[in-house]
């Protein structure tokens, strides 16, 4: 995480419940075959715990039970050109992002397990996509079939860290000139991102 400490995450926020919000996740590890990262969505199941899935034969999938691992979701972010500044021979470009880590143990889950996540990542994301999928849509045998090419994993989230950086080191009046730039590039998320972050 970025060490300047105007980038850490604001009072009061809830890491486990951003990361809830972004939905999708990387998820690291070392394992004996060197260090390995894996893409999936992620769901809250707990106050410190979070469930994910992952094709039975990813490479890292085999390693992760009993593991400590790192999950790292990203939110909005985007390039800053130093042309933005108002003093540009003062300035460098950089980027503006927010990213949330969760780091803790990992265990495999069972089938039911499984199912249960699976039913929760449809309620939590369909509706975001105004859809209203459920696995009583599917062919249950191909349902079955496809249970067996996956494995659910939980994280007992033992520690979380944050960076929302996101130009509050700067002034309001150049914060505010590198909102309007970004919105006009079409970076509408991350200038509303920059826009919360101001106190």
């Amino acid at each position: 995480m970025h060490p300047n400490n105007a980038f850490r995450a604001p009072e009061g926020s809830d890491p486990l419940g951003d990361i809830a919000a972004i939905g999708f996740a990387r998820i690291f590890a070392t394992t004996p075959d060197g260090p390995r990262v894996a893409h999936a969505p992620v769901l809250r199941t707990g106050p410190d715990r979070l469930r994910f899935h992952l094709a039975s034969y990813n490479a890292l999938a085999r390693h992760l039970d009993g593991s400590t691992a790192l999950i790292l979701a990203e939110g909005p972010n985007g390039y800053v050109s130093a042309n933005w500044y108002a003093d540009v021979r003062g300035a460098v470009p950089t980027w503006n992002y927010v990213a949330i880590e969760a780091e803790g143990r990992v265990q495999a889950l069972d089938r039911t397990a499984l199912v249960d996540l699976l039913d929760g990542l449809a309620a939590t994301l369909e509706p975001r996509v105004g859809e209203d999928w459920t696995r009583a849509k599917m062919d249950a045998p191909r349902f079955d079939a496809m249970l067996n090419a996956i494995t659910a994993f939980e994280m007992a989230v033992s520690t979380t860290r944050a960076t929302h950086k996101l130009s509050q080191n700067k002034s309001a009046a150049e914060a505010e000139r590198l909102i309007t730039a970004m919105t006009e590039q079409g970076d509408a998320a991350t200038a509303l991102a920059m826009r919360r972050a101001r106190p």
